[in-house]
């Protein structure tokens, strides 16, 4: 991609409304854009990029272990709400509202309904089971306060899944996979999480896990170990606190934590209260016993900054960031710098490298600005060094920089990148 034709409006003003990291350079560097301060945001292109990035992580690890994508109606009929008993408990969260034909729906927060009323006019037999069913797809809730951009919208991107089961025994076998399945993500996307018991809350069930983020913008207290993964929520684990000895020996400490997925045990709980039941063994109708699982995708941006960030901008993880590198020529005038660049350019993209080339009639300054606030993990500087021979690899985490002999630049970049 050649920056001179990219829609990336950056900026070095702080939105006012915005207090965390990943508000400020998410808004900053042009990757999303509030939609009228109401908890909405449109993603630009690069925005768009990484979203789709971080979503693919997310669905490569489900497709794995045999969990299969549907995609459901945005809008949901609020009668299957009504039946489950979810409609009063919501309040106003739910965005209802009304058709021409005077019908009541409802913007989907979550889709355990919507998901179950699939399920019982498809599923009929416990030879057609067990079934791990999922979809990354929009939700809505209407939030009292929307705050923190992508943190905390009123519309976001979330992956809701939702097993369905034989047995109880089956549906805790595929909460222990989806617990594995959700670390793999994590891991997979550079994050420093951990897994702690959590209060199940609206979505109910008889027991959930949470994957908790670290990052001091969080908003839950989090007691966690760091010598090994041992982690529990201060509301949940009310005795452990700052200065107990963990398990493995060692001290822990008290931190905060983003919520950034969800799992919970649900056993019948919808199944029964929708009248959703297949054949047993013995021919008789038995409710499925499920579990759901899910993820914030969007919120996901905003915790992968929030944990990886300076004060010039953000820092993206490898399997996040928009580019793979970026190749910035410092004078556009200059025919030596432009033709390196260009040559370095095509040769990344031979290789199979996604490469961002700064080819903008801007001067240096607010090139390498750019380049830091929108945090590509390594850029390449074609410079007035380039005279004696040499360019500029810069790593953006520490901002690190190598001289490099501009005739081996392309073998250090393929190693490196």
């Amino acid at each position: 991609m050649r920056f001179s034709r990219l829609l990336l409006p950056t900026s070095k003003e702080t939105p006012n409304d915005a207090t965390l990291a990943s508000h400020i350079y998410l808004i900053r560097a042009g990757l999303i854009q509030s939609v009228g301060g109401s908890g909405l945001y449109n993603f630009l292109p690069l925005g768009k990029k990484i979203l789709d990035r971080v979503r693919l992580v997310v669905k490569e690890e489900l497709d794995k272990v045999g969990c299969q994508e549907t995609s459901l109606s945005f809008v949901t009929p609020l009668s299957l709400w009504e039946e489950s008993g979810r409609a009063e408990e919501y309040g106003k969260e739910l965005l209802r509202f009304k058709d021409r034909k005077d019908n009541d729906y409802l913007l989907s927060p979550t889709n355990e309904e919507a998901m179950v009323n699939l399920v019982r006019q498809t599923v009929k037999s416990y030879k057609q089971l067990p079934l791990n069913l999922y979809q990354i797809n929009l939700k809505f809730r209407d939030e009292i306060r929307p705050r923190f951009g992508l943190m905390r919208g009123r519309e976001f991107l979330m992956k809701d899944a939702y097993s369905f089961h034989a047995s109880h025994e089956d549906m805790q076998r595929e909460f222990a996979l989806m617990e594995e399945t959700y670390k793999k993500i994590f891991t997979r996307l550079g994050l420093n999480f951990r897994v702690v018991q959590a209060d199940s809350g609206q979505i109910g069930g008889e027991g959930s896990k949470e994957f908790m983020i670290l990052a001091d913008s969080g908003e839950d207290d989090i007691i966690v170990c760091d010598a090994c993964d041992y982690g529990a929520n201060v509301e949940v684990a009310a005795d452990a606190k700052t200065g107990d000895t963990c398990a493995c020996g060692a001290t822990l400490r008290l931190t905060k934590g983003i919520e950034a997925g969800h799992i919970f045990q649900l056993g019948t709980k919808y199944s029964e209260a929708l009248n959703a039941t297949f054949l047993n063994e013995e021919g008789k109708a038995q409710a499925y016993e499920m579990g759901t699982y899910g993820i914030g995708v969007s919120r996901l941006l905003a915790g992968i900054i929030e944990q990886n960030h300076d004060d010039k901008g953000c820092i993206w993880t490898k399997a996040s960031a928009p580019f793979d590198l970026q190749i910035i020529i410092s004078n556009i005038k200059d025919e030596a710098q432009i033709a390196l660049g260009e040559k370095l350019y095509e040769t990344c993209k031979a290789k199979g490298l996604d490469v961002l080339l700064d080819d903008r009639k801007e001067r240096f300054g607010p090139k390498i600005k750019d380049f830091e606030l929108l945090g590509v993990p390594h850029a390449v500087v074609i410079g007035k060094k380039l005279s004696d021979g040499m360019v500029e690899f810069v790593t953006r985490r520490g901002l690190e920089k190598e001289e490099v002999s501009a005739e081996n630049i392309a073998d250090v970049v393929i190693q490196k990148v």
